[in-house]
């Protein structure tokens, strides 16, 4: 495997890879065959990773006004069609061809061979199948090429989840990690020993399980104080068709260096220093239907490139620190909209939650937190919720009650696959 090759090969791949991946853009995309001509990019001069900083950015904006001209393959080699979400508000399409498809398949694949998943594990996917959503398909895929079973429940309805864990005996789960605690609720509420179900392991998807130093946050820390399972957070995206995951000792998600260039840059464009956090900006390799090259994520993390203590080589990446043009500068203080969630996440008493950022008449920004509240919610919540948020990020946002069933409407609007948390309605 890749991850285990000594840093000088696993280099030599890469650009002997990039090489190609440029030849096949230049000839099947139009979207890259236009920006190289309109540059000045002669892509022979492309010969080694650092000389990418020759080429120029593609950002989401780009795929949502030029969708059609990323497709390097005719209608009629497209298996499977995909949407995820658009910087200009339409969603944005990727078209995948059965090639693809396999290397989605080998990616979880190993993803989850880097977990620890084997053959015969029993995996139950708590996640969106349907919807033109690419998580659950990829999943399936790669648990199957893996040779472990797999339970396709979807998303939510917690009594099916443990309805399913009692049947089945699944050993691992496969789901957002603040839906834990919804299903830890469930089964308090309800009499299920959950502690001694058959559940020993956790993939965690689209939330931070930790902080910066990979120690648990508040939310990872608040899953492992009510259930002992393993926990494994990963990141990926749609526009990556890579996930980085972490192995047994939890110390960043691992890069697939055969599927995946990676760049941080600042502000600028320029190049980080290793341990620094930067913009992460990914180059596909091995994509037939609509490869990607120096795509920017928005998506802020750090590099790591020593060694892991599970014998890879490969880079690692930190947990995600925020979106880029999610930085938010409240009363001096400058934080991303996790470090809130995390806060939230973490008050037993709140149900539902979304936070609003805004502009004050000062021309600053602004936060308003509302918040659904439980039951046994405190005595006065607005000060509590305010003192938890000075603890943890030093400021206090606005915070306001409102009914639980207000807030979930803007978590789950229609036609939504991923739940609403943030809503900023600053001007770009």
């Amino acid at each position: 495997m890749f991850e285990y090759q000594p840093q000088e090969e696993i280099i030599r791949f890469q650009e002997e890879k990039l090489r190609e991946a440029l030849q096949y853009l230049s000839l099947r995309s139009p979207f890259y065959r236009r920006m190289f001509r309109q540059q000045g990019v002669a892509v022979d001069n492309i010969r080694r990773i650092e000389d990418l900083r020759q080429i120029p950015f593609t950002d989401k904006k780009d795929l949502q006004r030029y969708n059609g001209d990323f497709l390097c393959v005719p209608p009629e080699k497209v298996i499977d069609y995909i949407t995820t979400s658009g910087t200009l508000g339409d969603p944005v399409t990727f078209a995948m061809t059965d090639k693809d498809l396999d290397r989605l398949a080998y990616n979880e694949k190993i993803s989850f061979r880097c977990i620890g998943t084997q053959p015969g594990d029993v995996v139950q996917l708590m996640t969106t199948l349907d919807k033109r959503f690419m998580a659950g398909l990829a999943y399936f895929l790669g648990l199957r090429a893996l040779g472990a079973g797999v339970i396709r429940v979807g998303n939510g309805i917690p009594e099916l989840q443990w309805d399913t864990i009692r049947r089945i005996r699944p050993n691992t789960i496969v789901c957002v990690p603040s839906f834990i605690l919804h299903i830890i609720r469930y089964a308090e509420e309800n009499g299920i020993d959950y502690r001694r179900s058959s559940v020993k392991k956790v993939v965690c998807i689209g939330e931070n399980l930790r902080e910066q130093d990979f120690s648990l946050n508040l939310l990872g820390r608040r899953i492992r104080e009510k259930w002992d399972v393993a926990l494994f957070s990963t990141y990926a995206s749609t526009e990556m068709a890579t996930t980085f995951a972490e192995c047994e000792h939890g110390c960043g998600g691992h890069h697939h260096p055969d599927l995946i260039i990676c760049e941080l840059v600042d502000e600028s464009g320029a190049p980080v220093q290793e341990g620094r956090p930067g913009e992460l900006v990914v180059t596909t390799l091995g994509v037939e239907g609509m490869p990607l090259l120096r795509f920017k994520t928005g998506d802020l993390v750090s590099m790591h490139t020593a060694p892991c203590r599970c014998g890879r080589t490969s880079m690692r990446l930190s947990p995600v620190l925020g979106r880029a043009n999610h930085l938010i500068k409240l009363k001096g203080t400058t934080l991303y909209p996790p470090a809130l969630f995390d806060v939230l996440d973490n008050t037993p008493y709140v149900e539902r939650y979304v936070v609003e950022v805004g502009c004050n008449d000062s021309g600053n920004d602004s936060v308003l937190v509302r918040v659904g509240l439980r039951q046994n919610a405190a005595d006065d919540v607005v000060k509590d919720l305010k003192d938890r948020f000075r603890a943890k990020v030093r400021v206090a946002p606005d915070v306001e009650v409102c009914p639980a069933e207000e807030i979930q409407k803007i978590n789950f609007p229609n036609m939504s696959r991923k739940p609403v948390k943030l809503v900023d309605r600053r001007k770009k």
